[in-house]
């Protein structure tokens, strides 16, 4: 297939998902209205926010199994046009119990990952999809994108009208998906694979390595994309639309710069990225964790009272900084997937994703819960500080200790080194 053509894939693909991803964080904007109207505490909130979240997890694995055995094409068609009717119905629910229901059913485009990325990867040589599989990865903008163009629909037409337009960009998107994409004649399944044989792969303590990684990157870019909206209302007193503008300086670059985190990926290795992505994530995560703050202290000269908290603006730009260390983050662990797995690519994609995405399902019933308990904005942050440290901890002993860290370029030992049983593409920098 021409080159050409294998970027109409990706062109058409990474569309297709950004649509996908719009309506998977809908509730993220149209849920601050449904929660006035029904009066949710946090932690109704949350769960509101991360219902459609959980089916995006769920089904990510099969839909990436289906993926390997019937092939993208097919099996995103029949999510896009799938997808439309519950995303319908959302305008006509009335009560909590509803819109869970609903969110439930919608959530399924949340899954849509887990097809187009070993779709897209199999157009691809393997020294490529680092960078394709980034460039896909930037449909994540998709939670931008409904940052801007929700609250200036809920403003003219009502928080109804949100569901009713989303359902009919899908069915569009459709259409033009299967006129621009190509069948993706080399899925493994159509070579007689069993589901057996796909799911061996799951014995892999690699596997579950890189769902550890993803769960924070991925799981936490979308707990904080459903999450920041209503941060800022409630913070800063902003009104919905400035706060889904300001929101959308997280969600933006962690979907465009995706593609430049692969790319350092290929050049630098999946191993290097995602340690310094954890410690970028560490140290944005506990200045933002620090709340508004008074205090006096009692000087020779009398009380001294100050202030210690973040404004707006330097707030936004920790959260900015924040996005691109996940954006990266996302895009190295995927560049991990492709190298150790380019058999298996589906059914681990699909692990992983599932796994990532059950993150960003937990998170944000977790944030709920503790805001409910402290009374803290920010303590959202706080509990994803306490994560990240956690992880940076098991990184460094799994694997920094024994691998260098700084930014060496892949040498031309790696595919030996990842032919080995056991070995990992971070293998690659060993001396």
């Amino acid at each position: 297939m021409s080159k050409v053509r294998s970027f109409i894939v990706l062109g058409v693909t990474t569309w297709a998902f950004v649509v996908c991803f719009a309506v998977w964080l809908m509730f993220g904007v149209i849920g601050i209205q449904i929660r006035n109207e029904l009066s949710l505490n946090g932690t109704e909130f949350g769960l509101l926010t991360s219902t459609p979240v959980l089916t995006g997890a769920l089904f990510r694995l099969p839909l990436g199994i289906w993926t390997d055995r019937f092939g993208g094409r097919i099996v995103m068609l029949a999510l896009l046009v799938a997808s439309a009717v519950p995303v319908w119905f959302v305008s006509y629910a009335r009560e909590l119990w509803q819109f869970l229901l609903l969110g439930l059913a919608l959530g399924v485009v949340g899954a849509s990952f887990a097809v187009g990325t070993p779709y897209v990867a199999r157009f691809f040589a393997k020294e490529q999809r680092g960078f394709a599989m980034g460039i896909f990865g930037a449909g994540t903008t998709g939670a931008a994108i409904n940052m801007f163009i929700a609250p200036e629909l809920m403003a003219r037409y009502g928080w109804q009208f949100v569901p009713k337009f989303y359902a009919v960009a899908l069915l569009i998107t459709a259409l033009i998906f299967w006129l621009l994409s190509a069948p993706d004649v080399s899925a493994p399944g159509k070579s007689g694979v069993s589901l057996r044989q796909q799911l061996a792969v799951l014995k892999d303590l690699r596997v579950w390595k890189y769902c550890q990684y993803y769960s924070i990157v991925f799981g936490g870019f979308t707990a904080l994309s459903v999450w920041m909206p209503q941060y800022f209302v409630k913070e800063y007193g902003l009104s919905i639309a400035e706060a889904a503008l300001l929101a959308a300086c997280f969600s933006l670059p962690a979907g465009v710069l995706r593609a430049v985190g692969g790319w350092l990926a290929d050049r630098y290795g999946a191993h290097n990225v995602t340690w310094w992505v954890l410690w970028a994530a560490w140290i944005s995560l506990f200045l933002l964790s620090y709340p508004q703050t008074d205090f006096i202290v009692h000087t020779i000269s009398g009380p001294a009272q100050f202030h210690i908290g973040l404004s707006t603006l330097p707030f936004t730009l920790l959260l900015f900084v924040l996005g691109v260390a996940f954006a990266c983050g996302m895009a190295s662990t995927f560049k991990y997937v492709g190298d150790d797995f380019p058999q298996s690519m589906g059914v681990v994609t699909g692990i992983v994703g599932l796994v990532g995405a059950l993150g960003g399902f937990v998170l944000p019933i977790i944030f709920g819960i503790v805001l409910d308990w402290l009374g803290i904005n920010s303590s959202c942050f706080m509990f994803l500080y306490g994560v990240v440290w956690v992880s940076l901890v098991l990184n460094y002993t799994t694997e920094v200790r024994r691998l260098p860290v700084m930014g060496e370029r892949i040498s031309a030992s790696a595919p030996a080194a990842r032919s080995r049983p056991g070995a990992t593409s971070s293998d690659a920098h060993r001396p």
